[in-house]
């Protein structure tokens, strides 16, 4: 095609923690979904890993927002902010004088309401898209772990991401069962800055309990791969003078406890609405883990354990979705399950 360079294709999983954005089967950018902005003039100044590394060590000119919170858009503003300047950064390694046509596939949570799926769809076309499709986070999951989600048969996916646990079953291109709870990433790093200042004494932010949370994050105190445990450094609560303590894996599995209790009784409250014939199929065929959360230690096992039917951890489960998508924005004219 003579005028290709006018047609970009754009595939976004627009995250709580991470946005990451496919072009052409290649990730072109995976970044935080973050925004620092001036407080006197109210212009952006930063996105992506810059912004991230001013969050919580900002002074009063200027403020970090996190323009996502549980799935979805709670900062419209900021959220349009974001996406067009990754589009920029995207397109800034293309450089063209005319302005291309932008196809673009958004992932967003199954559980969205009519004005949450509105605000996604106004933010990408305002930062841009012209053809904006949507497609529901577990469906694009099931699509990036590679599972036949047109075929009749039923698959299940767990995405565990940063604001929302989505959870479906999907038979026939379409979300048979679904459940979308918002216990994920950013509850378990709430979990770890509440133990830190109960057990330890010890006040930590978001970004050290994050740290906390990838280093030594477990589900089971047993696990046949320990992770060193981890030195934490910080203020003491009472006295405000610097301590240290360590922390193992063990504690991290019994602070994020209750957590993993609700996502289980989500997890079986969906097998229990699922069709009998499905139900079969799931239990031959196993159920997937995808998103940030996949990656805590011991969590197939545990879930295993706990329902009886085998996990998986899907491969490279970070991206998942944007490759789901990126996969759909091959084929929109075939999906039925994609939204205008």
């Amino acid at each position: 095609m003579a005028f290709s360079f006018l047609n970009q294709e754009l595939a976004v999983d627009l995250g709580t923690a991470n946005t990451v954005i496919y072009q052409n089967g290649q990730i072109v950018l995976d970044e935080p979904s973050i925004v620092a902005f001036d407080n006197n003039t109210g212009k952006c100044i930063a996105y992506g890993t810059k912004a991230k590394l001013m969050h919580e060590k900002v002074n009063p000119g200027i403020r970090t927002i996190r323009p996502l919170k549980d799935g979805v858009i709670a900062d419209f503003n900021a959220a349009e902010m974001m996406i067009r300047g990754f589009i920029k950064q995207v397109n800034s390694k293309h450089h063209s004088l005319f302005t291309p046509n932008l196809k673009m596939v958004v992932g967003i949570p199954s559980g969205s309401t009519e004005v949450e799926i509105r605000a996604v769809r106004d933010s990408s076309e305002h930062a841009g898209g012209r053809d904006v499709y949507l497609i529901f986070e577990p469906m694009a999951a099931a699509l990036g772990i590679g599972l036949d989600v047109e075929a009749p048969k039923g698959n299940m996916v767990v995405d565990i991401g940063g604001g929302t646990t989505e959870i479906a079953v999907i038979s026939l291109g379409g979300l048979v069962q679904q459940e979308s709870i918002r216990t994920a990433g950013d509850v378990f790093t709430s979990d770890i800055q509440y133990y830190m200042r109960q057990q330890h004494n010890i006040k930590v932010g978001e970004i050290t309990a994050e740290r906390i949370k990838i280093n030594v994050g477990a589900v089971l105190p047993d696990l046949d791969d320990e992770p060193e445990p981890m030195v934490v450094r910080g203020p003491n609560l009472m006295t405000a003078h610097p301590v240290e303590a360590v922390v193992t894996h063990q504690e991290i599995a019994h602070c994020l406890d209750k957590s993993i209790a609700k996502i289980e009784t989500s997890i079986l409250h969906v097998l229990e609405l699922t069709p009998p014939e499905l139900y079969a199929d799931i239990v031959e065929n196993g159920i997937y883990l995808s998103g940030g959360g996949a990656l805590l230690r011991g969590l197939a096992k545990r879930l295993t354990d706990k329902v009886n039917i085998q996990f998986y951890v899907s491969e490279d489960p970070l991206h998942a979705v944007g490759r789901g998508a990126c996969e759909a924005l091959k084929n929109t004219d075939r999906y039925s399950f994609l939204m205008r």
